[in-house]
């Protein structure tokens, strides 16, 4: 009784450890350790060499400084400071500073940086962009905010134009006014001269102040703003907007830096600004060449320099220069060509001959 007793305890331990272990087998594996997800990268900083800040800086300096020329002349010492001052830029430095400003201006719009940032944040496709960008500067156009950033470049730069613009008829107006002064129609001293110091005051670029280069270095990397309002303005958008939004996209992709200098240099050129700048040093030395008394030399500062050059930017920016008014023949004129019919050899002559230069 005893044996079989003791042989049916084994037999139900074996067959509960038997149980025990079918149980085990049968229960799911314990779940593997999660896999270690390595957050990705965050994007680069937004970057702006400091070359192209100093550009921009100094491209807004040039045109304050020469916009504030007074047309009120009472001697010809302050006509020849006046030259200096607007004769001093080299014209391919202040077509790359129009570029390198317009990219500034377009970092302040919220909604163009933000598209740019987020494929700032994708390594394989900011690298693409880049690439797109730097081969054809119009990539950068298709992020949202393109054209809100697109009018604050027309609007800034195409009003700056205009200021110097409309200066410069300030200026050419006192070239006639002036006349009623007898020391205007005095010559001016050293003529050769004075040339010569046009000649090379336009082989030096404009010089950037350190303070205005801070406030530009701020609004350029997401600090301190400007505090312009964004427009939309409709394409087609002209080569200095276009290649302004290109190195502001390249900024915020982190790819506008002091190592991309030379592919930055390369994407601001702009032939037609530049040549248009060049005629206008060109047609301003032919004008001091033959110019003698001094209300002569403020004709040639105000078409030349301020006139001249403030249509150049207004273009450059895409924006409209102000029609001219219709001439209106002198009223001495006006009669004799009139009365003479149109055989007579001594109307036509009096027709064309101009009043004073002009």
């Amino acid at each position: 009784m005893r044996s079989f007793s003791r042989t049916r305890v084994v037999l139900t331990t074996t067959a509960v450890a038997l149980a025990a272990m079918v149980a085990a087998c049968s229960s799911p594996p314990p779940p593997p350790p999660p896999p270690v997800v390595q957050a990705p990268p965050p994007p680069p900083p937004i970057t702006l060499s400091a070359s192209v800040v100093e550009r921009a800086s100094a491209f807004r300096g040039y045109m304050a400084r020469a916009s504030q020329v007074s047309p009120t002349f009472q001697n010809g010492e302050q006509i020849q400071a006046s030259l200096k001052v607007g004769v001093a830029y080299e014209t391919k430095s202040l077509m790359n500073g129009a570029v390198a400003y317009a990219a500034v201006l377009a970092l302040q719009d919220p909604t163009f940086v933000a598209s740019v940032r987020e494929i700032a944040a994708q390594p394989a496709q900011r690298q693409e962009m880049v690439n797109n960008i730097f081969s054809n500067p119009s990539y950068a156009t298709v992020f949202k905010g393109a054209d809100s950033a697109a009018g604050l470049i027309i609007d800034t730069i195409g009003g700056d134009g205009l200021k110097l613009f409309m200066a410069g008829k300030a200026v050419k107006q006192a070239a006639y006014d002036v006349q009623k002064s007898n020391w205007s129609k005095s010559s001016v001293v050293d003529r050769d001269g004075r040339l010569a110091t046009a000649k090379s005051l336009s082989t030096s670029p404009a010089l950037a102040e350190s303070a205005d280069v801070a406030i530009l270095q701020q609004a350029s990397t997401g600090g301190q703003s400007l505090g312009l309002t964004p427009r939309p303005a409709e394409a087609p958008y002209s080569p200095v907007v276009i290649r302004g939004l290109a190195v502001a996209a390249l900024a915020a992709l982190g790819a506008a830096g002091d190592e991309n200098l030379t592919s930055i240099d390369a994407l601001s050129v702009d032939p037609a600004t530049n040549s248009c700048l060049n005629m206008a040093k060109l047609n301003l030395y032919q004008c001091l060449a033959v110019s003698k008394p001094h209300y002569e030399d403020i004709f040639c500062l105000g078409q030349h320099i301020l006139i001249d050059t403030g249509a150049c930017v207004i273009k450059a920016a895409g924006a409209t220069v102000p029609p001219e008014p219709p001439k209106v023949l002198p009223v001495k004129e006006s009669i004799a060509t009139k009365g003479a019919g149109s055989n007579s050899r001594k109307a036509k002559t009096a027709a064309k001959k101009p009043v004073k230069k002009g």
